[in-house]
């Protein structure tokens, strides 16, 4: 059996038992590995009822469950999973891939989950731009996601605006996506970051920094300058931490956080860094990276910037 918790309340949990032990200590003490102790500490991971039940503190924490549910519920083995009549998707593996799509989400994506008196809605959602965002939308994003989850992606556009989405209706979807960290509802309320599983490995981290910038980030000559910038942008300040700290872990110097939403990539030495490691997918930004003569490589990377 798998235990939802009030967002925060596993974290607070598993703090307080750890308290002054190392993570390595503590998933000893409890037979762990400690990236399994690190899931749930982080809560990308549902806490299993027998493991709560042997912490000390669990019977202070038993009035901050929420839900019960089969230990079936969010695996991330591979495979499929379907309960009833509820939608078969493929469950995909921690990979870049994931990681990319994940970054789209924390970028441009959402995860809503309603739930009616017989009938609920389940389903993700990416906004971009019905003309700029429509090649990377349709050709790479719609596809990737098809691909990861073996599940049939709409496309369609706003009439009030110049905007278009991409949407895929699944419960088994939103699960998983909340299983990994990205919990149904308002991002910003939710102050959603770039994960622990995403974190501890750099090929996944570079790829959940393309998806960002992808969707939120910007690259543009400055006026009257001979020189460039690359820019991300965002309100949700726990996001905007990861981000600096990503690139900062990866070697790429950043600025800081300026007017409390904005992260600058300026020297020529830290450009040509950003677009080796992370780079683009997005074709607005290739284009536009095209007029600064830098030459991407077969594989779509930018490896040099003039």
């Amino acid at each position: 059996m798998r235990l939802i918790f009030e967002k925060g309340k596993q974290r607070e949990l598993i703090e307080r038992e750890k308290g002054n032990f190392s993570y390595a200590q503590f998933s000893k003490m409890l037979g762990l590995k400690e990236s399994r102790l690190k899931s749930y500490f982080y809560e990308e991971s549902s806490l299993p009822s027998e493991l709560f039940l042997r912490l000390k503190h669990h019977k202070e924490f038993e009035r901050f469950i929420l839900e019960k549910r089969g230990d079936s519920w969010g695996q991330s083995k591979g495979g499929k999973i379907s309960v009833g009549s509820t939608k078969e998707i493929s469950i995909p593996k921690e990979s870049e891939d994931l990681a990319e799509f994940y970054g789209i989400m924390l970028g441009d994506g959402n995860s809503n989950s309603t739930k009616g008196h017989k009938i609920g809605t389940y389903m993700i959602r990416i906004v971009g731009h019905s003309e700029l965002d429509k090649e990377y939308l349709m050709h790479y994003v719609k596809p990737l996601i098809e691909r990861l989850f073996d599940i049939k992606v709409k496309d369609g556009k706003f009439k009030s605006a110049n905007a278009m989405f991409l949407q895929a209706h699944s419960l088994k979807l939103v699960e998983f996506l909340n299983e990994k960290g990205f919990i149904p509802g308002d991002k910003m309320k939710n102050q959603l970051g770039i994960p622990n599983w995403i974190q501890k490995d750099d090929g996944r981290l570079k790829a959940c920094l393309r998806g960002l910038y992808d969707t939120d980030g910007s690259a543009y000559k400055l006026t009257n300058q001979n020189s460039y910038q690359i820019n991300f942008c965002g309100k949700n300040q726990i996001l905007l931490r990861d981000v600096r700290e990503a690139l900062l872990s990866l070697g790429i110097n950043a600025s800081k956080v300026s007017k409390e939403k904005d992260i600058y990539i300026t020297k020529k030495e830290e450009l040509r860094k950003f677009l080796k490691l992370v780079g683009f997918h997005n074709p607005k930004h290739l284009n536009k990276i095209k007029m600064w003569n830098i030459a991407p490589s077969s594989s779509g990377q930018i490896l040099k910037v003039n």
